[in-house]
């Protein structure tokens, strides 16, 4: 294959193309695979775990962990599997804008999810949207909503979380939903790539015919010490 055969959303996997160190290595976990802690919060929807989107895609992780090239990946716990809707704050990133200005930058972390918890019990839950898989990339699947109403609510619960909680990542507005399967620990080479390029369209194709709509839980507030457990701390079930 080609290096312009490879999607631009896959070139940052790609040795032969990437040019940027890969993000978090050393940070958030080692080249063993291991994950190192790192503590946050977070506001995320958990799978339905007895749904068919669950079993679908469950079976996709297996086959990613069966693919060539997967010992270049740090593997999360099947468990830990979730779709973002609004990031909190993390131990490592502690900076503006990606913190609430009106609180130190040495509050620990602790502290943080305590004064989110006393924020988020005035938050008023938004609409319920439906999700789909649109794509894939080694480390996990795309997601975003299903119908145009479903991205505008999913906008609306961002716009009203930063509202609250005082903060807006850069990223905000373009903001990319996704479920995390794994980490990179090392770039594929041009035949390891060559051969995920056309499996990971075969994956997300497989999701969108046994689960066309993602059967997620209720957006939730988690606090985590790694990347293997979100906890669920308060649920915001949608109108």
């Amino acid at each position: 294959m080609s290096q312009f055969d490879v999607p631009d959303r896959l070139r940052s996997f790609s040795s032969s193309l990437a040019r940027l160190p890969i993000a978090h290595l050393g940070q958030r976990y080692y080249t063993s695979g291991t994950f190192l802690r790192e503590c946050g919060n977070t506001v995320v929807c958990h799978l339905v775990e007895t749904s068919e989107s669950a079993s679908a895609i469950h079976a996709v992780r297996a086959r990613f962990q069966a693919m060539p090239g997967a010992d270049k990946l740090a593997f999360t716990a099947v468990s830990s599997l979730h779709m973002t809707l609004f990031q909190g704050i993390i131990e490592t990133q502690r900076a503006l804008p990606y913190w609430p200005a009106d609180v130190s930058l040495e509050a620990p972390v602790d502290d943080m999810t305590a004064i989110f918890m006393d924020r988020l019990a005035r938050f008023t839950p938004g609409e319920a949207f439906a999700i789909e898989v649109t794509h894939a990339t080694p480390n996990g699947l795309t997601l975003d909503g299903v119908t145009a109403r479903d991205r505008q609510v999913l906008k609306d619960w961002r716009r009203r979380l930063a509202d609250l909680l005082g903060y807006r990542h850069p990223d905000h507005d373009a903001y990319v939903f996704h479920m995390t399967f794994a980490y990179m620990v090392e770039r594929f080479d041009d035949e390891t790539m060559a051969a995920w390029v056309p499996f990971l369209k075969d994956v997300v194709e497989d999701i969108r015919q046994r689960s066309p709509i993602i059967r997620l839980r209720a957006p939730a507030f988690c606090a985590f010490d790694d990347m293997n457990h979100f906890e669920e701390l308060i649920s915001f079930e949608p109108r």
